[in-house]
């Protein structure tokens, strides 16, 4: 369903202090869709007058792109051999406070947030991000090297998990929100490594930290927030059944009406066709035949023949079984019999399907481009260079790139579930006819649903132009900005914040 008009919120009687915690935020980290909504939100907080403010770790790319960056003291923490230092600055395109937790034998390594440069998960992960999580107790308890306590503390999937749990007990503490992005991602550890972090023994119960005899960070944000939500109505109602919950679901379906969905935005500054800085050729729905030059350039980009009637296909995302590529590369030899058919991919992940990719690329060469890795300039270049965008996930909490192709006037091809279903209006004759529909819809994750869903979408294309267009004005029409999700997570907030001054507020 397309996104709905919120009502204003009533004035609180003060401003609130909002402290959202996150392992990465664009653009100083960013590995996937977190990074996007960790820095929107608080900005999008902070335009509707809230006090709002980030923190992160102290990862070296994060460092090089503060702004104004100015060490504010060291945190101590019982257990550490050494101060854990504080630096202050602002984002490096707006005015949004955001403190990085400098810990160099933690954080200080080049590269993906979690994992090597092979792949691999970093041995220490649950030592980085216990570390993390003790670093925000302090400064969410106002005991930190700064003269400021949030109201509310915000955690965001498994890296923060803990840190509500740690925030249990003691007077003066904020209210705690725990938002679940993707509840595959749990933070789970060995019993070797819960002895390691000098956990209570009594956290090792069903009650607590233990999960099916392993160690689980994000239960720890399930069980001792005030709210909890994810990242869109559908999927909350998904993770509350066995099929989706990933072991978690009866936890999830006791939380009752502290647990609740609120659909991602987008940051439409940086996501706007109209002025974006890394497209060849800015368009919007009045001047929408310029679309066409980013097709044409992106083509060329990609190292395929520049041809303006191909109906262009885009990908771009993790190479992992949730986002459905396998359905992708089942079909591809067939989609490129069509001659007047092209696809490009941008994505990294498993090595497999990478060297997949690169094999068909290879045989087809004039059809099919294959970028592997992540490029900010290239994504922003395929989502207004393509004329449809595909996401074929199996799950899918939000979705971001369904959103920003919208924007861009690249209907989606989408996998009914999750924020899928939610935003992307089925292009069925009845949605055609009424002027409702924006993307095409298909209802189970096989080979031959994907193959029904691209081919309806061909047909339109190449024998209705008109519909066509009228599909695309009216996925440019919706309005999927943070501003509407800002006021969700407001109201979040205020009833978290009346929790947790209830006498009965104990989750």
């Amino acid at each position: 369903m397309a996104s709905s008009a919120v009502a204003p919120l009533p004035r609180p009687p003060k401003q609130l202090r909002i402290l959202v915690a996150s392992s990465e935020a664009h653009p100083l980290i960013k590995t996937g869709g977190l990074a996007d909504v960790a820095a929107s939100l608080p900005i999008a907080l902070r335009a509707l007058g809230e006090d709002a403010r980030l923190v992160l770790p102290g990862y070296p790319a994060a460092m090089r792109q503060l702004r104004n960056p100015q060490p504010r003291g060291a945190l101590v923490l019982a257990g550490y051999r050494r101060p854990i230092g504080l630096i202050q600055g602002l984002h490096p395109e707006t005015e949004l406070p955001i403190y990085l937790i400098d810990a160099p034998e933690y954080f200080a390594r080049e590269g993906n947030p979690y994992s090597d440069p092979t792949g691999r998960d970093w041995g220490d992960n649950a030592d980085r991000f216990m570390l993390f999580c003790r670093a925000l107790v302090l400064l969410a308890r106002g005991q930190g090297p700064i003269d400021w306590q949030p109201d509310v503390f915000h955690g965001n999937d498994w890296q923060t998990g803990l840190a509500p749990w740690l925030l249990n007990d003691g007077a003066g503490l904020p209210a705690r929100v725990f938002t679940i992005h993707n509840l595959a991602y749990q933070g789970l550890f060995d019993r070797a490594t819960f002895d390691r972090l000098r956990l209570p023994p009594a956290a090792w119960s069903i009650s607590g930290l233990e999960f099916h005899q392993r160690l689980s960070f994000i239960k720890g944000g399930i069980l001792c927030s005030e709210r909890v939500n994810t990242v869109s109505p559908t999927y909350a109602d998904e993770v509350r059944t066995p099929r989706f919950g990933c072991g978690l679901d009866g936890l999830l379906r006791k939380l009752g009406g502290r647990f609740c969905g609120i659909l991602n935005g987008i940051d439409d500054r940086v996501w706007n066709p109209a002025s974006d800085p890394l497209i060849a050729q800015n368009y919007d729905a009045e001047r929408l035949v310029l679309k066409v030059e980013n097709k044409l350039a992106v083509q060329r980009a990609l190292g395929l023949p520049r041809h303006e009637e191909a109906l262009v296909l885009g990908y771009i995302g993790r190479l992992v079984e949730q986002k459905g590529v396998d359905l992708i590369l089942a079909i591809l030899p067939e989609l490129l019999k069509d001659p007047l058919l092209q696809v490009l991919i941008l994505a990294a992940g498993e090595p497999h399907l990478e060297q997949a990719l690169l094999d068909l690329a290879a045989a087809h060469s004039r059809q099919l481009g294959v970028f592997i890795g992540y490029d900010e300039r290239l994504a922003h270049q395929i989502e207004a260079g393509c004329d449809a965008f595909l996401m074929p996930s199996r799950f899918e909490p939000c979705g971001l790139n369904q959103l920003y192709s919208l924007r861009y006037g690249t209907p989606p091809i989408v996998h009914r579930t999750g924020g899928l279903a939610d935003t992307v209006i089925p292009a069925t004759d009845e949605h055609l006819r009424a002027g409702r529909a924006t993307g095409f819809v298909f209802n189970e994750p096989r080979p031959e649903a994907l193959f029904a869903a691209i081919d309806q979408a061909r047909r339109l294309y190449r024998t209705d132009p008109p519909a066509w267009r009228r599909l695309i004005l009216t996925g440019m029409a919706q309005d999927f900005s943070w501003t509407q999700s800002a006021q969700r997570y407001l109201r979040l907030y205020h009833e978290a914040l009346a929790d947790r001054l209830s006498p009965a507020s104990d989750p």
